[in-house]
């Protein structure tokens, strides 16, 4: 069988923001959907708000084990108070609706060498090396939609376009490094570029895993320095649940948020199955080449 980026346990994105370089698998349908509430205060515009929503994101390996089409979607209700002007408003629609494509380009465990384990030694599998850090990177094109007015970014277009860049390093077995880099809403009045680090590590029990992550946001519009933190839990393999929580750095606005989710798969995944002439090793016996050894014997036999 080919090496392929289907794994046996669901790779869920959850319960961070940071995407993960790695493809689902073709045939693989995925569902990573929850709820949020957030808690904004700004002290320059003397504002409080309060945030209720969904999220969903949407992902299925398409055509080649590397390759996933993803739809991602976050639906908010925002009741904010103008405490200056003594007044309320409400605002809904999406903060976040696109649709784009994700490639692996570069995989330092494709490879079976790099793959096998250390047969003399439990801590040279388990233990940190400098080549982990060589990391997985994938390519990423998309495309965000304003369905109508949208109340939240009012200035923008139909369509904008985003970009992306993701690594993934396995630190350990047990631990993993993920960042992104992202340039959003490009060709609108205020394109954004962000960035996530997102460090991933598995409890004695696998089952159970804990994440930190960074995340920053630069714009004309918008910049913030996000904090976050959470749990997973593994209830089968193709079944996750998630909780997290997280805060910014700086008041304008201070924000502090809660989500809560699961991810499930659809598994019609299966391997592709390879001739088994070409898993031969490429260093192949030659037909003759027993009978020129035998020959070769006698001749020097007869030679004394």
């Amino acid at each position: 069988m080919v090496k392929a980026q289907y794994t046996d346990v669901i790779n869920s994105n959850r319960p961070g923001i940071a995407v993960s370089a790695y493809a689902v698998g073709t045939n693989v349908i995925q569902a990573e959907t929850g709820f949020l509430y957030e808690k904004r205060n700004h002290s320059t515009l003397n504002t409080d708000a309060s945030r209720f929503g969904g999220e969903l994101a949407l992902r299925y390996g398409l055509l080649f084990e590397q390759l996933e089409v993803i739809y991602e979607g976050t639906f908010l209700k925002e009741n904010i108070t103008y405490k200056n002007f003594g007044f309320t408003d409400n605002r809904t629609d999406f903060t976040r609706n696109r649709l784009g494509l994700k490639y692996l380009i570069f995989d330092p465990y494709k490879s079976a060498e790099a793959n096998k384990p250390n047969l003399y030694s439990w801590r040279a599998n388990n233990k940190f090396q400098l080549k982990n850090l060589v990391p997985a990177v994938s390519l990423y094109g998309g495309a965000t939609f304003n369905l109508g007015e949208n109340p939240f970014y009012p200035e923008d277009g139909t369509i904008s376009y985003r970009a992306m860049i993701a690594t993934q390093s396995r630190l350990t077995p047990k631990s993993v490094l993920i960042t992104n880099i992202a340039y959003d809403r490009i060709t609108t009045d205020f394109p954004e570029l962000s960035y996530a680090v997102s460090y991933s590590r598995a409890f004695r029990n696998p089952k159970w895993s804990v994440f930190v992550e960074h995340q920053g946001i630069k714009s004309d519009r918008h910049s913030d320095l996000l904090l976050r933190t959470g749990i997973a839990h593994l209830f089968s393999p193709d079944f996750q649940v998630d909780f997290s929580i997280g805060g910014s750095f700086k008041d304008t606005p201070m924000r502090l948020f809660g989500r809560t989710g699961l991810s499930y798969r659809l598994d019609f995944h299966k391997d592709k199955l390879v001739p088994i002439n070409d898993q031969a090793p490429k260093n192949k016996i030659k037909k003759k080449a027993m009978k020129s050894k035998k020959k070769k014997r006698k001749k020097n036999k007869l030679d004394f």
